[in-house]
């Protein structure tokens, strides 16, 4: 061989190195209780603190709570739990009651202790990340912690297919869903998936309930569906009251509604959103006076 071809040909060799993917890992995984995955890089990105409200705070959504909070608890003590579909009206707490959820089981005489090992790990994925669920679970199969899997506004479109996947997953394959680890997903849409597309579907196919039932199939793969409604006024009102009672603000009961009832019609909506949006504005109003 030319000698002189050796620095190229290590050059080329450094270069196809950078380029490669290094190999997934759960390093860390002990550090932290709540992560983002990073596919691209194989990695787990911990968070140090999750923006979350406690749960005891969150208004109109008792049945949802109580449910949720005894399926996490069920596998945070080892025990069998259901994958959660929580879906419907947007603002009405539906990230938040998971997020409160994770916290409060990890809590332990009503107190947040040291994150690590023996406490439920928090893992969110992206929507467009799905397809890399299976290497994520390969390696969260053979680690001791038990883990829950959240992907916030889960939904798909006409021609997405990414869904085969996480039915496939949501099912566990030839291997099973490991045993450490539960899936958590918020949406919109009672079935993944736009009306009108499953509509399409039923429209356009030779068998119009084969093809429905193809698309609505992967919302059977969650064993808790928690249905979240467009609340009512007075459901407003104690969200507001009990997020301005946490906030102890100096200002009267009447007021504090006229005000809040004010902020909703400038919104278009009530949720439990809009309440802690207005209390966040309102909190920094009476402080700055």
């Amino acid at each position: 061989m030319d000698q002189t071809l050796l620095p190229t040909l290590d050059r080329i060799a450094s270069a196809l190195e950078r380029l490669s993917p290094p190999p997934a890992t759960l390093d860390g995984v002990d550090g932290a209780d709540a992560f983002v995955w990073l596919p691209e890089r194989g990695r787990l990105l911990p968070i140090a603190h999750v923006a979350h409200v406690p749960v005891d705070l969150l208004q109109g959504i008792d049945l949802q709570r109580r449910i949720l909070l005894e399926n996490t608890r069920h596998f945070a003590h080892g025990l069998p739990a259901n994958n959660a579909m929580l879906w419907g009206a947007r603002g009405m707490g539906k990230s938040s009651l998971v997020k409160g959820a994770h916290a409060l089981v990890n809590q332990v005489d009503g107190r947040p202790c040291t994150p690590g090992a023996g406490r439920v790990a928090l893992i969110e994925i992206q929507r467009e990340d799905l397809t890399s669920l299976p290497l994520l679970l390969s390696l969260l199969r053979e680690n001791p912690r038990r883990f829950i899997l959240f992907c916030d506004d889960l939904s798909f479109e006409k021609e997405d297919r990414d869904y085969k996947a996480l039915k496939s997953v949501l099912d566990g394959g030839i291997a099973g869903r490991p045993e450490n680890v539960l899936f958590y997903a918020t949406s919109n849409r009672r079935h993944l998936m736009p009306r009108d597309m499953i509509e399409n579907e039923r429209a356009t196919a030779i068998n119009p309930s084969e093809a429905t039932e193809e698309k609505v199939s992967l919302s059977d793969r969650f064993g808790l569906w928690l249905g979240f409604h467009a609340c009512e006024q007075d459901t407003y009102a104690d969200m507001v009251k009990t997020y301005a009672r946490a906030r102890n603000l100096p200002i009267a009961g009447d007021a504090l509604l006229a005000r809040a009832n004010e902020w909703a019609i400038t919104r278009g909506s009530r949720s439990g959103r809009v309440a802690y949006q207005f209390v966040e504005a309102l909190t920094a109003e009476l402080a700055a006076h």
